[in-house]
Formats: structure tokens, C-alpha cells, sequence
């Protein structure tokens, strides 16, 4: 049974830091890209925005809205993908997703083979 456990979601201000944490397990992550979509209210989960994904052999993509602010990474001792976000924006606040899919690209809410439950990130202006 594959289980993707998110955590690290807060309220933080404008220009601050926050670092999301995906547990994953019963996935070989050695065929499947790992990473990151997020929503916001009003939006459906096929309209889920990409984030970050990253790949076994360490392979990232990032959305444009958030390159040179967040770093994917991987601790595959931990079985734990970690979304380190910097220079935080309001229009960052969302619901953040941990995601599993056999591809990295597209990384695209509407191909996704399994989903987490979710950390809300709030950010205040």
C-alpha cells in the first residue's frame, strides 16, 4: 500500500522560510518520480499546480513562479522528499500535495498515480 505522509506546513510571514517534508512508503522510488503540486480554493484537483518533482537519479523541474526561491530534495535512507521554501509570498499560500507518478515530466495533477493528504502553507503579507 503506498502511503505518502506530508508535514511542515505553517503560517509564516512575507519573505520567510518554510521546509515540507513527504514520508513515503511502499513505492519503489527507483520507477517513480516524487514531488510537489499545490491548490488553491475554487480550484479543482486536476487543476492542481505542479511545484517541484524529483527523479531517483536526482533530476529536478520546478514551476517558473517559484525557481531560485524552493529546493526539492531526497533522503532516500529516510524514504523522505523535502520542499525547502525560501522568500515566501502570499500568493504562495496553498493546500501543498505530495505526489507520486511514473514520470517526472509532465509533472501534471491530471496523470498522478497517488496522492498524499496535504499541508496547508500560509503565507502573510
Amino acid at each position: 500500500q503506498v502511503q505518502l505522509q506530508e508535514s511542515g506546513g505553517n503560517l509564516v510571514q512575507s519573505g520567510g522560510s518554510l521546509r515540507l517534508s513527504c514520508a513515503y512508503s511502499g513505492i519503489d522510488y527507483s520507477r517513480y518520480c516524487i514531488g510537489w503540486f499545490r491548490q488553491v480554493p475554487g480550484k479543482e484537483r486536476e487543476e492542481r499546480e505542479g511545484v517541484a518533482a524529483i527523479d531517483s537519479d536526482g533530476s529536478t523541474n520546478y514551476a517558473d513562479s517559484v525557481k531560485g526561491r524552493f529546493t526539492i530534495s531526497l533522503d532516500n535512507a529516510k524514504s523522505t522528499v523535502y520542499l525547502q521554501m525560501n522568500s515566501l509570498k502570499p500568493e504562495d499560500t496553498a493546500m501543498y500535495y505530495c505526489a507520486a507518478h511514473r514520470f517526472c515530466t509532465p509533472w501534471d495533477a491530471s496523470t498522478v498515480s497517488y496522492w498524499g493528504q496535504g499541508t496547508q502553507v500560509t503565507v502573510s503579507s
